[in-house]
């Protein structure tokens, strides 16, 4: 009765096997400097991810305006990523846009619908999770700033393995038993360790944080752990502490200790539930972007969910886009632009916490996104 079940785990193994040799054969970063065009795309997902990508789409426009005159930048719009269409094709990530996206440097996306227990979608596969594997963007790094607190994080959150890589592949052995899987990789927790050291080292940050549960979970989180001992000797000056998830949860909140963390680096799973609960130092998951950085590609999106109530309810023109506008001030960072990069965060903190001239509530008692982006692209001109 087992057999099925076993030639399922088989075909997994096989399948990690060629990830881990196509890892092993990966170049260098690409050089973005060397670019005759940066080639940006534009995905707007569904809900209300049209709505906060376009107005995040302007902002973008707006600080790299000189670029596209001069055709150093062009700007793609790729449609066929709603939850709708992936439905009908059966697919996490339909084969005519994945190609539109592969054709790009750098993707704006914003939120997808994944389907869960008691939607009317089908089972498919996570768009975000499926465009990480496509792309091999393995490192998801989210920062969390907020200075009056003395809270100046940075995570780094392994993006193609762990709890999520074989997500939709478990198995029902029967109807008394059903296994999921975790995957952890030699080659992929390197990478990303040592993205996080790197970062480290280029920021004068003195600590790395790495998280797991290596106290329970002793194969897959024992071996993230132990590799990020063996690559903390590489970077003499920067300290490498540990910490079980459970506890790190509390210690976020722990006001004598949160101030000690600078860069942290964890597995997919934990990784999302901890940068959850540190965007809400900082306002919420709502104003919290993130980067999904590969060696070829490059993705930027909100770290929040599609919200399809607030389109039911006729709303979406009244989301906040600020997270996309967060991830554009990763996009700027990424590509090198870090002057337009500190400018529009600059500008960000000022509509959104200090200044606070317009208030986006998410209905018709506050400010639309259009409004917002024009009061962010007012506030950016005027720091220049």
């Amino acid at each position: 009765m087992y057999e099925k079940a076993a030639e399922h785990f088989v075909k997994l193994i096989e399948s990690q096997q060629e990830r881990i040799a196509k890892m092993k054969e990966q170049q260098d970063f690409l050089d973005y400097d060397h670019l005759d065009t940066l080639i940006i795309g534009v995905v707007g997902g569904d809900g209300i991810g049209p709505a906060i990508t376009q107005q995040a789409q302007r902002v973008l426009e707006f600080v790299l305006a000189e670029d596209v005159k001069n055709n150093k930048v062009e700007f793609r719009v790729i449609d066929g990523l709603t939850i709708e269409r992936r439905a009908e094709l059966g697919q996490a990530i339909p084969a005519d846009t994945l190609a539109e996206i592969r054709e790009c440097h750098v993707v704006l996306k914003g939120p997808t619908t994944t389907p869960q227990a008691g939607d009317p979608w089908p089972n498919i596969e996570s768009a975000n999770v499926a465009m990480r594997k496509e792309l091999d963007l393995f490192a998801n790094v989210r920062p969390v700033r907020v200075p009056e607190d003395g809270i100046d994080w940075t995570f780094f959150r392994e993006n193609t393995e762990g709890a999520y890589a074989l997500g939709s592949n478990g198995i029902d052995v029967d109807d008394e038993l059903a296994f999921d899987f975790t995957v952890t990789t030699t080659e992929g927790t390197r990478r990303i360790v040592r993205a996080a050291f790197e970062y480290a080292k280029k920021n004068g940050k003195t600590k790395v944080t790495a998280v797991t549960k290596a106290n329970v979970v002793k194969t897959t989180d024992g071996k993230f752990l132990d590799i990020a001992k063996e690559i903390a000797q590489e970077y003499p000056g920067i300290e490498l502490d540990d910490w079980y998830i459970d506890i790190m949860t509390a210690k976020l909140i722990d006001t004598k200790r949160r101030q000690q963390f600078q860069v942290l680096v964890l597995p997919n799973l934990y990784g999302d539930i901890l940068t959850d609960e540190a965007a809400e130092f900082q306002g919420g998951v709502g104003t919290a972007g993130s980067a999904n950085i590969g060696k070829r590609y490059a993705m930027f999106e909100a770290i929040h969910g599609s919200a399809p109530r607030m389109v039911k309810e006729g709303r979406a023109q009244y989301a906040d886009p600020s997270s996309m506008m967060r991830a554009v001030v990763l996009l700027l960072q990424h590509i090198g632009r870090e002057q337009e990069a500190s400018r529009l965060a600059e500008a960000l903190d000022i509509c959104s916490i200090k200044e606070r001239r317009l208030v986006m509530t998410g209905r018709e008692t506050g400010a639309t996104g259009e409004d917002f982006a024009n009061y962010v692209m007012e506030t950016t001109a005027n720091l220049e």
